[in-house]
């Protein structure tokens, strides 16, 4: 098929842009559209290739993944060596660093040094000829390394196309790919939820990832580039100074660290240290030390290098982030949400620059996966402000007859069940209604909008009413006098009469909303609608075992499980009673309507409806005697579209589930003949 020359024109366009829009975003961190717009013009060209294949290029933003997994990896050969750097760990280090170079050099007065942070990461080499990555390969030896191209070039901070009418023929650059601190937690918490091996740290996580066979893989994960040297170029003049040719490199789009810095002498090298010591925690990304390099090219090529490290550079590290420490027991602490969270009591050990004696295990699955046990010697990390953890054990070291750590069966707090589901990391207190670890948390979402609707009942009240013995549980919320009230921080008179005015109107609410604010785990607004539908009445809810549970649509074991063990607690059902006792009530079920085309129908609902909010629209095909989903299945019968909808309608045209748009969803909705009339 031949292409239109508007076409071509359109796809180049787009190529141009995106990869303007790149540049702005990773190498200036000064994005100039929002990420929707961007979105938009891949996803325009994204459907331009699909029509016009042939207008696919190499270097288009679209082919960034979608190389096939290679069998093993290829061998590169480095045209100069990576050389490693020697390290430093004291001032001392540094100003002997600085006399020798001096010296060499005859004896100079001061030298300019570049200085960057050191990160983290692991090593990469960059060919581009012509301005088109051709090759990417990892660091191996120094001498040579493996080829992973196919894995490099889905990092969207690695352009495929440089910048700029002058760039070199051939450029091979070098630089650090790493993995950002959120992108590690976020990555390393889904592999904990699936059950699979976590990363030790961000550098491991980077260079596993890059050495992946199947660049989806890769690609799936959150890795980043900066840039900080050149090892071979061609066509172009050498610039004379190091920070010069990082200048070039973020001039030809290649990202290079915002914290550079030209500095003089020793003391120029220190005080940078010490600065950006003080900013590491707040950085995005973990480095372990900075780098100092002789600006003047010159000058490095007439220090050398000895063995297989420059004269002319230096690692400066931080203190250990690590340390060896002994465990002398486990406790169990109960968060806000009811989640059980196990912590090690460690003999205190200093690391990162503080003493510390506790440590996070973070949940049952982590603490076995580790197998970490009272008396075992461990490997602890400290990086700021973070909550120390246990990185791993040392079983050589660990004394006889020690026993696994267990699960305890009640709260520690307040005494309810422990319940975990099968399956799940997050081991819960059952009592949420009562637990002391759990009442502000439990009351805020009592009081929520979506839940009871207690305006002008907020945090900072629920702090003072707690903290004063007012409100112990929900339904001490009904029991508050005026007086009461008044003697708080900031609280009036009238401010009092509109919290009592607003109790009182919540009194009446439905049997959804009451649910949805006992705080029931995993039950949110549409899981508690789904189960006062099913069931109708609140006692038949109470009384419901596990399989009768599993009957209604959407709920599977899990909350299942979650739901009978709540209200199986004599707590939380005295809470429970003295909330009934206290007024609250909700309108008497209407019969289940019978024979409506919605009986028994499941929707899912995507885009934004004219005439209704998706609320309301849920509400009235409940109503009607239909269900509601969150999610699109092959068990789905229509999916209700408006504007702007998302993944939910691809899926449904996938699926063949039939997609229906407002005005057929009001006709559906529509009295029939008389014998049934819509809410």
């Amino acid at each position: 098929m031949s292409i239109p020359a508007k076409v071509h024109r359109r796809g180049a366009e787009l190529r141009e842009a995106i990869d303007r829009h790149n540049y702005f975003y990773h190498v200036l961190d000064a994005p100039e559209i929002p990420d929707a717009e961007y979105d938009r013009l891949l996803r325009e060209l994204e459907s331009l290739e699909q029509e016009f294949p042939a207008l696919i290029t190499p270097d288009s933003p679209t082919q960034r993944v979608g190389a096939e997994p290679v069998s093993r990896f290829g061998v590169v050969r480095h045209h100069l060596p990576m050389l490693s750097l020697a390290n430093a760990f004291s001032d001392s280090e540094i100003v002997d660093f600085d006399r020798r170079a001096r010296t060499r050099l005859g004896d100079i007065d001061e030298i300019d040094y570049t200085a960057e942070p050191k990160l983290d990461g692991t090593a990469i080499s960059l060919l581009y000829e012509n301005g088109k990555l051709v090759r990417g390969a990892t660091r191996g030896n120094g001498e040579a390394g493996e080829d992973v191209t196919h894995n490099v070039r889905t990092i969207a901070s690695a352009p495929l196309v440089l910048r700029g009418s002058d760039v070199p023929r051939r450029l091979e650059v070098r630089g650090e790919v790493y993995m950002p601190k959120a992108g590690f937690e976020a990555f390393n918490e889904r592999a904990r939820q699936r059950g699979e091996k976590l990363f030790v740290n961000p550098r491991n996580a980077a260079a596993g990832s890059l050495r992946q066979l199947d660049p989806r893989l890769t690609a799936s994960r959150p890795l980043e580039v900066f840039f900080y040297g050149i090892g071979e170029l061609e066509g172009t003049a050498h610039p004379e100074r190091q920070g010069a040719v990082l200048e070039n490199l973020r001039k030809w789009g290649l990202r290079v660290s915002p914290l550079m810095r030209t500095v003089r002498g020793a003391s120029g090298c220190l005080e940078y240290y010490r600065d950006t010591a003080l900013v590491r925690h707040e950085l995005p990304y973990e480095i372990d030390g900075v780098v100092y390099k002789v600006d003047s090219t010159e000058y490095q090529r007439r220090l050398g290098q000895v063995s297989r490290a420059p004269r002319w550079a230096i690692a400066h590290k931080f203190p250990a982030q690590e340390e060896l420490t002994i465990v002398r027991g486990v406790e169990f602490q109960v968060g806000r949400t009811g989640a059980l969270t196990p912590v090690a009591r460690l003999e205190p050990a200093f690391v990162g620059g503080v003493t510390v004696s506790n440590a996070t295990l973070h949940n049952m699955d982590e603490l076995r996966r580790k197998d970490v046990r009272i008396g075992d010697t461990v490997v602890i990390r400290r990086a700021g402000d973070v909550i120390p953890e246990i990185v791993n054990v040392l079983p050589e070291r660990r004394p006889k007859k020690t026993r696994p750590v267990k699960l305890p069966s009640r709260c520690p707090i307040c005494g309810a069940d422990v319940v975990r589901a099968e399956g799940e990391a997050v081991a819960r207190c059952s009592g949420g209604l009562s637990c002391p670890a759990q009442r502000k948390e439990s009351i805020r979402h009592f009081a929520s909008r979506r839940a009871m609707d207690i305006e002008g009942l907020g945090s900072k009240l629920i702090n003072q009413l707690v903290e004063a013995g007012h409100v112990r549980t929900p339904g001490d919320i009904y029991k508050l006098t005026h007086e009461q009230l008044t003697t708080l921080e900031r609280m009036g008179e009238k401010s009092a009469d509109k919290l009592l005015a607003a109790i009182a109107q919540s009194r009446k609410t439905t049997l959804a909303r009451f649910l949805y604010a006992l705080g029931i785990s995993e039950v949110g607004e549409s899981t508690a609608t789904s189960l006062a539908t099913h069931f109708r009445v609140l006692d038949a809810i109470m009384e419901a075992d596990e399989a009768a549970l599993q009957a209604v649509p959407d709920i599977g074991p899990v909350v299942a499980r979650h739901v009978r063990a709540f209200f199986q607690q004599p707590h939380n059902q005295e809470v429970i009673q003295a909330l009934l006792a206290a007024g609250i009530h909700w309108p008497t079920p209407a019969p289940k309507p019978k024979g409506t085309p919605l009986t028994e129908k499941t929707f899912a609902l995507t885009g934004t409806l004219e005439s209704m909010t998706r609320q309301e629209a849920k509400a009235r095909i409940r109503e009607a005697g239909g269900r509601v989903t969150e999610s699109v299945s092959a068990k789905t019968d229509f999916v209700v579209c408006g504007e702007d909808p998302g993944s939910k309608r691809d899926k449904a045209g996938r699926l063949g589930v039939q997609i229906l748009d407002e005005a057929a969803l009001a006709a559906m909705l529509a009295p029939q003949n008389g014998k049934h009339k819509s809410a």
